[in-house]
């Protein structure tokens, strides 16, 4: 039973559907009829008007909004344990052409308003150093904390008083929306977000994650990078029928609040060995190598995340008998 990653989940039933129904000729790359319907599908969902583009992977598509927003020559703020920092193999510096990822630190992976204050007032002008242009977080983090629009927006005004751009990583974006029960503008565009990558593959997807732009002035260019870095698609329609038919009925946060729901499960097992706050689909933990052996031995998967501590990450499609059996494996050590 896996619990170690949620990209390996399976591909939701109504993507495999909406994929075999693009199955017949239309316009290549970003042409189709599909491609040309996402502008609209996501303005209604953001309650604004906004510029979308699909991209392959999550990578890409922060890379790509990085590279919109920020100059060779510049730094954008992020937290240390940042998947653009840590888990992207420079990628972000290689699509900006060398841009310095700047880091704040801050529990549970998120950055206060104070701390990106300070950060901004350590930074030295002048023409030695690399001047911050842009401001990246991650909604879900990557331990799995969820911003809240109060916190996005006290971000989004020390980064507007700085004239900073500023970027979401929605890799959990669904995870996060699920948690707070807001609406998707609420954590973003009005709490003063510019560009968000949302992600799609985590949540039900195959191939699909897209950008967002709420700043039709930033995304300028950015379809030319996408070509340029070899991400425009010869068959686009298949990734945006994916996005399509993920919001469709509201089809993304079902998912999402499946996945959600039985991260609560094994938090409630886990009690005192929780390192943070479970409010996504992710559960962090304290666990001995003794007990982690405990646990595979009787077939449950996950990620040794550092020294005394693991990672579990349940997935849309994880059924109740596995995160019921695995709560109770845990709850037994």
């Amino acid at each position: 039973m896996r619990f170690f990653s949620d990209n390996a989940a399976s591909v939701h039933p109504a993507v495999l559907e909406a994929m075999a129904a693009a199955n017949h000729v239309d316009t290549a790359y970003d042409g189709d009829a599909i491609s040309a319907s996402l502008n609209g599908v996501m303005s209604d969902l953001f309650e604004t008007e906004v510029t979308v583009l699909w991209v392959a992977t999550g990578t890409a598509a922060n890379s790509l909004a990085l590279a919109s927003l920020c100059p060779p020559y510049g730094s954008v703020l992020c937290h240390k344990d940042a998947h653009i920092q840590n888990d992207e193999c420079g990628a972000p510096e290689f699509y900006t052409h060398g841009a310095k990822l700047s880091l704040i630190d801050g529990e549970g992976a998120k950055i206060t308003a104070d701390a990106l204050s300070a950060k901004l007032a350590a930074t030295p002008g002048g023409v030695h150093w690399a001047q911050p242009y842009a401001l990246s977080i991650t909604n879900a983090t990557e331990y799995g904390r969820v911003y809240a629009p109060a916190e996005v927006a006290a971000l989004g005004d020390v980064a507007k008083a700085h004239g900073l751009c500023f970027h979401m990583d929605g890799a959990r974006f669904a995870n996060a929306i699920a948690h707070l029960g807001c609406a998707p503008a609420d954590v973003t565009w009005r709490a003063g977000v510019d560009v968000l990558s949302f992600g799609f593959v985590k949540n039900g997807g195959m191939s699909t994650e897209c950008l967002v732009y709420f700043d039709k002035a930033k995304a300028a260019g950015v379809v030319e990078r996408r070509k340029r870095a070899g991400h425009l698609l010869s068959k686009g329609r298949y990734l945006a029928a994916q996005i399509v038919a993920l919001l469709k009925d509201d089809v993304w946060l079902a998912n999402a609040r499946a996945a959600n729901a039985g991260a609560q499960r094994l938090a409630q097992a886990c009690g005192s060995r929780l390192l943070h706050p479970v409010e996504a689909n992710e559960v962090f933990v304290r666990l001995t190598p003794e007990d982690a052996a405990r646990l595979r031995a009787q077939g449950f998967d996950f990620y040794d995340w550092a020294e005394g501590e693991v990672r579990f990450v349940v997935s849309w499609d994880q059924p109740l008998a596995e995160t019921t059996a695995f709560a109770a494996a845990i709850a037994a050590l």
